[in-house]
């Protein structure tokens, strides 16, 4: 987190969000002075957590506002509050106007808190049918437009990386890009025709390398068996790492820069690849589960179809057992 951090401020980003308040609070020791919000809901312990980092807050209910301003005051901490409007979503906030409306004149008229932010958030910014999208700004706007006029310091956001991408109607105050700061594309289809760059790629290596014979199989419940000779290598990556089992004979993983086909269920631990019948690779061969080797690449993207989710849930499955190596 700190070294995303780090780059999001390097690239320009001039605050940074969060969804839960240990994040804030790690992410505050190393960056001890730029602003922070915290997205997500919290109870009252996670509340004096997000306090203590002087996180700015999000505020979608009259009991929450009620809550954080007492434990702000206990605190001696007066903290910058972004109220949340329920535009469409379904989640965090009330799809009442006036009610936001009185909630934002609440926290704008009460010594304890400052009013900083108004806030939504889109739900179909990544889908080709703009009308639900298009929906949810009029209702947007139809709520701000009078509540800026009497609060002009109060800053609109609303946009994540797909409605960011789309162009500068959604943009209003700020933006807050989510997997496309990751160089993922946020409609799941090919990062570079959106001018992302990919910023992970996931490496192992050939452990071993074993000779099949026709009739030999792979991994557990023999899902593949060899038709003819062929070579299998071994990989020490698995589920416990975040190679999702479901991948099992579906993927593929990039070893001398050709597409190598997965051999067999995916394992905790490791992973069998057919290399060929011609292979003449040596354990130490490098491998490449996401990412460009040659002229080859594997994206999150083509994981994500293949197991019919999104890029994000895929890097976000990569376990904390594999170690990160950060590039600058």
């Amino acid at each position: 987190m700190a070294e995303s951090a780090e780059a999001a401020l390097l690239g320009g980003a001039g605050m940074l969000a969060v969804a839960a308040a240990t994040e804030a609070f790690e992410l505050r020791q190393s960056q001890p002075e730029v602003p922070i919000l915290t997205m997500g809901a919290l109870t009252g312990a996670e509340l004096d957590v997000a306090l203590q980092a002087r996180s700015e807050l999000t505020v979608w209910s009259e009991g929450f506002f009620e809550t954080l301003a007492q434990s702000a005051s206990m605190l001696g901490f007066t903290p910058r509050v972004h109220v949340k409007y329920d535009s469409g979503m379904g989640r965090l906030g009330s799809r009442d106007a006036p009610e936001v409306t009185e909630l934002i004149e609440r926290c704008e008229a009460d010594e304890r808190v400052e009013l900083a932010g108004l806030w939504t958030h889109f739900a179909t910014a990544d889908e080709d049918d703009d009308a639900f999208l298009r929906q949810q700004l009029d209702a947007f706007l139809a709520l701000a437009a009078p509540l800026r006029e009497s609060h002009p310091g109060l800053r609109l956001h609303a946009a994540n990386s797909a409605a960011t991408l789309r162009g500068e109607e959604f943009h209003l105050d700020m933006v807050r890009c989510g997997v496309a700061i990751y160089g993922l594309d946020p409609f799941g289809k090919d990062a570079r025709a959106q001018g992302l760059e990919p910023a992970l790629s996931l490496h192992s290596y050939v452990a071993d390398v074993k000779r099949f014979g026709p009739g030999d199989s792979a991994g557990y419940g023999r899902t593949w068996v060899a038709e003819a000779e062929t070579s299998v290598g071994v990989l020490p990556i698995g589920y416990g790492d975040g190679v999702r089992r479901g991948l099992s004979n579906r993927a593929v993983v990039l070893v001398g820069g050709g597409r190598r086909p997965l051999a067999g269920t995916i394992s905790m631990d490791n992973v069998t690849v057919d290399l060929g019948p011609e292979s003449s690779f040596a354990p130490g061969e490098p491998a490449v589960l996401i990412g460009r080797q040659g002229d080859e690449e594997v994206s999150a993207e083509e994981w994500a179809r293949l197991l019919e989710t999104i890029n994000y849930e895929i890097t976000c499955g990569i376990s904390p057992r594999v170690p990160r190596v950060y590039q600058r």
